[in-house]
């Protein structure tokens, strides 16, 4: 038993009264840090997106200030410490697309620079998407974007249908792509009267996939559209036929023929000519007579193709025409394209911010996902698994 001295005199006491230190760092390395959402958009519209998903969260939206300055350089002020927290980042796409990546890469780089803990980057559209794959004396700018967003500090992204799933092969950090395709379909079992008279269109071979995958959910019918409205230009004429088929010179190259006649320069070899693709006019596989036209897809910008599938759908007997689309870009005339348009509606998600669109064409509705956006940043922040969020959903869906 210890004994303890108090003003010369001695005193017993046992283990059980002596008093318990304890140390704060032995709680804080028990509890989990806290996180904050931020939006990294400049201007209100842009925010909407953002105010839902953290009223769905019970959380408020990050103290921070971007804006452009008078040069047109994006400037990011965070007003409140991150350090040791999880940080979302939350960009929606407006028009200008190259200032909302600069937005998204500057407060990135801010927060990393600050001490976060983790930036996760939600990114609803993923901008350049239509840029994978490598196109003639181009360069895949998906990928380069995918470089700059892990250099200036995204260590996780969640984004949602990805124009083709293979980008996700371009980060270096885990991605979570999300699906649309389930608030689409209840949008078309609750709104479309009598969509048991339906039928699925995919507007180009290439979209039958994801056409199939509604189809298959809905219980009905498939179409595939094959052709085009127009005939894109040649590209023959791009230097591929180089070297030429004739030499002007007569000096030795190092290249003649082992024949009698040395001084006739190498013509060149001689391969067989791919022949080029020529699109016949657009027809329909697949019987729409009678029958409510869903046409599917991942984005809907120019709706050129769109409106003209529509006219042929109408001339093959379908009654009514829907375009369900999980980002609705809508570039240019594209609102009054579609009014005047033979389609009945535009089904669109609020991945991209499209009001101004909306009041030029009643035609275009809004499906809201910030639910499945909450539920991620929720799921990931609290060591969940995500598998929840990808239920009956196939690996080619």
């Amino acid at each position: 038993m210890p004994i303890r001295r108090f003003g010369g005199h001695r005193s017993l006491v046992s283990h059980s009264q002596t008093p318990k230190l304890s140390y704060g760092y032995t709680k804080m390395n028990i509890s989990r840090s806290g996180y904050r959402v931020f939006s990294a958009n400049s201007t209100t519209a842009c925010t909407e997106l953002a105010k839902k998903i953290t009223e769905r969260l019970g959380v408020e939206l990050g103290k921070s200030v971007v804006y452009q300055e008078s040069n047109s350089e994006t400037r990011v002020d965070v007003k409140e410490s991150v350090r040791g927290q999880d940080i979302f980042i939350i960009q929606t796409i407006p028009r200008d697309v190259n200032t909302a990546i600069m937005e998204l890469l500057v407060m990135a780089y801010a927060l990393k620079t600050s001490c976060a803990n983790n930036i996760i980057g939600v990114i609803p559209y993923f901008p350049y998407s239509k840029q994978c794959k490598m196109r003639k004396r181009g360069s895949i700018v998906c990928k380069l974007l995918a470089s700059m967003l892990a250099k200036a500090g995204l260590t996780h992204i969640i984004t949602m249908d990805l124009h083709q799933k293979e980008i996700q092969g371009f980060f270096s950090f885990p991605v979570d792509n999300l699906r649309a395709s389930p608030f689409l379909i209840q949008y078309i079992q609750e709104e479309i009267p009598d969509y048991r008279n339906a039928i699925i269109v995919a507007k180009s071979p290439s979209a039958a996939k994801r056409a199939q995958s509604y189809a298959e959910r809905l219980r009905l019918g498939l179409a595939v559209m094959h052709g085009e409205a127009h005939h894109s230009e040649s590209d023959m004429a791009d230097g591929r036929h180089s070297p030429p088929l004739s030499r002007t010179t007569t000096g030795h190259t190092g290249l003649e023929l082992p024949s009698s006649s040395r001084h006739v320069p190498f013509p060149g070899i001689e391969l067989p000519m791919m022949m080029a693709k020529e699109k016949p006019p657009i027809t329909v596989v697949g019987d729409v007579g009678g029958r409510i036209a869903i046409i599917v897809d991942d984005i809907i910008d120019d709706v050129e193709d769109f409106v003209a599938a529509a006219e042929i759908l109408k001339e093959r007997g379908a009654y009514k025409i829907y375009i369900m689309a999980t980002h609705g870009l809508l570039s240019a005339e594209a609102p009054r394209l579609i009014e005047e348009s033979a389609i009945d509606e535009v089904v669109v998600t609020n991945t991209v911010p499209h009001e101004v669109q909306k009041l030029q064409c009643p035609k275009i509705k809004t499906v809201d996902v910030s639910m499945i956006l909450a539920e991620a940043i929720r799921r990931i922040h609290n060591g969940e698994s995500m598998a929840y969020l990808f239920r009956n959903i196939a690996v080619d869906d």
